[in-house]
């Protein structure tokens, strides 16, 4: 451009600026005056309203938990000598400690759960989560950071994604904050991604659910609970429930807790298990956190799952719609079975199963594939009954039945009990 189309002295950026001016003055009423200090009327910025927001605060560490007693011994490996009472498998894992003080959040150390809590969060929701590492009770030579990977999570910002090479591991004592405004419901998984193979193994993985805006109604769809915006109501539900699958290696564990190296070519699970419990303790209540002295003689809980408080048993009412959220951060495949109730596959790896036309593009099946670092989202209808039924839910491969290769039933299996209409009041949440 020659100088004479952009005079010496005045820069183009000069040039933009006083149109911009110019444009500015002729947008005003006429009349106005504009000092010093004054703003533009007509030009009144609006209150920012903010998002829904949710805050949670999870602590990494480890513990021991307990696979049943009945099963066969794997010498030297499983039951660990080493166990505390009422547990028998050494453990890393989240607990979540939101409203704790920092005292009683450093009480949290070597209390480490299995499988980790379930969160949920609003679509469109501000969330932010805070980690802290307590560190490893059992091993004071270790100074493992910890993450929150979002398994599946299309994150704007790598900071946040929980990869250590491209964001940020937490150092033993230290906090760290995440922050996310998920826009795709969807099942999803969490995961640490320090040392993964291992720290996966050891049981640092949980579930989150993305619920959809269509919750709260939309045009031509009420309020209600769906697992999509589906638009047409076909993936609303009336209860819930979640299954984390995963395969626990005992000889892994115990060389972690006797400060040995594991040689990961040689993996061979031990136990598979379902929310970090295999049958039948996946049928039993859930488990609140309590302390088995106090507990006493409450029969209704097991003192050995106090750190495998998620239940797999599925209940409900006849003719409801169950809503079934199956993740697999195991290392195999696996393949969700039930007898004598078709399954509806409406969601894959937190994704309706829908063609670009719009056209469902569902599954109905009796038999759910999922491989690893997979999530399927599956509705069925409870059948008709007039007293209580129950169906089973396991996984094909007959090892997976299995624990530590014993008889009898065990492992990656539980119930759904159907009961007459009415029976159950409505659900509290998911996996109650």
């Amino acid at each position: 451009m020659s100088d004479r189309a952009t005079p010496r002295g005045l820069s183009r950026r000069a040039i933009l600026a006083g149109v911009a001016g110019a444009a500015g003055w002729a947008i005003l009423p006429a009349g106005s005056s504009v000092g010093a200090s004054a703003r533009p009327r007509g030009l009144a910025v609006p209150a920012e309203v903010p998002n829904p927001s949710t805050e949670i605060h999870l602590a990494g560490t480890d513990g021991w938990v307990s696979m049943p007693g009945d099963a066969p011994a794997i010498p030297p490996f499983w039951p660990d000598p080493l166990a505390r009472e009422n547990s028998n498998l050494y453990v890393f894992g989240f607990r979540d400690v939101t409203g704790m003080s920092p005292d009683e959040v450093t009480a949290q150390r070597g209390k480490a759960q299995i499988s980790a809590p379930m969160l949920s969060f609003d679509q469109e929701t501000d969330v932010k989560i805070t980690l802290t590492n307590l560190g490893l009770s059992m091993r004071p030579d270790l100074t493992d950071g910890h993450t929150v990977h979002w398994h599946g999570f299309q994150n704007a910002i790598p900071l946040f994604d929980g990869v250590p090479e491209l964001s940020i591991s937490v150092p033993i004592g230290r906090d760290f904050t995440y922050f996310y405004r998920p826009h795709d419901p969807g099942t999803y998984m969490y995961h640490c991604h320090f040392e993964d193979v291992e720290h996966v193994q050891m049981g640092m993985t949980g579930m989150l659910f993305v619920r959809p805006v269509q919750n709260d109604g939309t045009h031509g769809v009420p309020a209600g609970t769906y697992a999509y915006n589906c638009g047409d109501g076909s993936t609303r539900y009336d209860r819930e429930f979640a299954f984390m699958m995963t395969e626990i290696w005992a000889e892994s564990h115990y060389r972690d807790a006797h400060i040995q190296v594991n040689d990961w070519t040689d993996f061979e699970p031990s136990f598979f298990a379902l929310n970090g419990r295999v049958y039948p303790d996946t049928v039993k209540p859930n488990a609140p956190d309590f302390d088995p002295v106090k507990a006493g003689a409450d029969a209704r809980y097991d003192p050995r799952l106090q750190y495998q408080p998620i239940s797999s048993l599925i209940t409900c009412n006849s003719g409801e719609r169950v809503l079934l959220r199956l993740a697999n951060l195991g290392y195999r495949n696996h393949a969700v079975t039930v007898d004598g109730i078709d399954l509806t596959v409406v969601g894959k790896d937190a994704g309706l199963l829908r063609g670009r036309d719009g056209t469902p593009n569902y599954q109905v099946t009796n038999t759910v594939e999922i491989g690893p670092g997979e999530s399927r989202d599956v509705i069925f209808e409870a059948p008709a009954v007039d007293r209580p039924t129950t169906f089973l839910l396991y996984d094909r491969d007959y090892v997976s039945l299995t624990n530590s290769g014993g008889r009898g039933y065990g492992g990656q299996m539980t119930e759904i009990r159907v009961y007459p209409t009415g029976t159950l009041a409505p659900q509290a949440g998911a996996n109650t």
